[in-house]
């Protein structure tokens, strides 16, 4: 019997990277997943390759932007019928951008914030009902290690990734007694769309010998998105059945 036999699923940010890897770990399992993500192009590849995996019959998508109320609304109304019900919630989406803290523009940080910290929430208030019909509820939020040590140039994203920590221990005292359990999963040193090529967007000037902390200890470099999918799948499914209020790094080791 697989690990996800009978869950019911909602993943966000499954058009690319970890949201799109965790997806495919679930359905690997036999979980039921409606994948959640802006990015239409995004969400039919992951359908795809779903496809192209024998696991369609149990994809559903959905097009959300988690930073717009009305959307996530409607988005995880949808998900919600179309599942049958929601046993777990896996909020892989965010954005990150970085810039000099002194030349970042209001808009930037607001958008960072609103997309990571609010969109979260949003995800989490929207889906709280069925989850909490669910006799094994579970929600998996995305913090990150720039929500505990320094990341140059990322303030804002430190910032939403920190809250999003807090959030979730909140949220696993507020909701323990109904069962519901809320964890965390902090990636660090993840090769994915938002960390290769442009994702970062570092200043031209950026001075690289400030990232001399952030270095993997293990490995030949950045691990696959399939690294923290692996550990998302333990923490949604019964092997994480006692774990709570908490968050996991997942970084080769690059703090000590």
């Amino acid at each position: 019997m697989e690990r996800f036999d009978g869950r019911r699923v909602l993943i966000t940010g499954a058009g690319s990277g970890i949201g799109r890897a965790t997806v495919h770990r679930v359905l690997s399992e036999g979980g039921q997943v409606v994948a959640a993500d802006v990015n239409e192009a995004g969400l039919a590849e992951t359908a795809k390759q779903a496809s192209e995996n024998g696991n369609a019959d149990r994809l559903s998508t959905v097009v959300v932007n988690i930073a717009d109320e009305a959307s996530v609304q409607v988005g995880v109304a949808q998900a919600v019928e179309t599942l049958g019900g929601l046993d777990a919630l896996i909020n892989a989406a965010g954005i990150l951008r970085s810039a000099h803290t002194h030349e970042m523009p209001l808009e930037d940080f607001t958008r960072i914030i609103t997309v990571n910290l609010t969109g979260t929430f949003l995800m989490i208030r929207e889906a709280l009902p069925a989850l909490l019909e669910s006799d094994k509820g579970v929600i998996v939020n995305f913090t990150s290690t720039s929500a505990f040590f320094a990341h140059p140039y990322m303030a804002a994203y430190a910032a939403s990734k920190g809250g999003i920590m807090s959030m979730t221990h909140a949220l696993a005292a507020e909701y323990s007694k109904q069962g519901l359990r809320v964890v965390a999963v902090a990636p660090g040193s993840i090769s994915s769309d938002m960390t290769d090529g442009k994702g970062p967007g570092l200043p031209a000037d950026a001075d690289f010998t400030l990232f001399g902390k952030l270095i993997p200890g293990i490995g030949n470099g950045f691990a696959s998105p399939d690294t923290v999918a692996g550990v998302v799948a333990m923490l949604a499914s019964d092997d994480g059945a006692f774990i709570t209020g908490t968050e996991i790094r997942i970084d080769g080791g690059t703090h000590y």
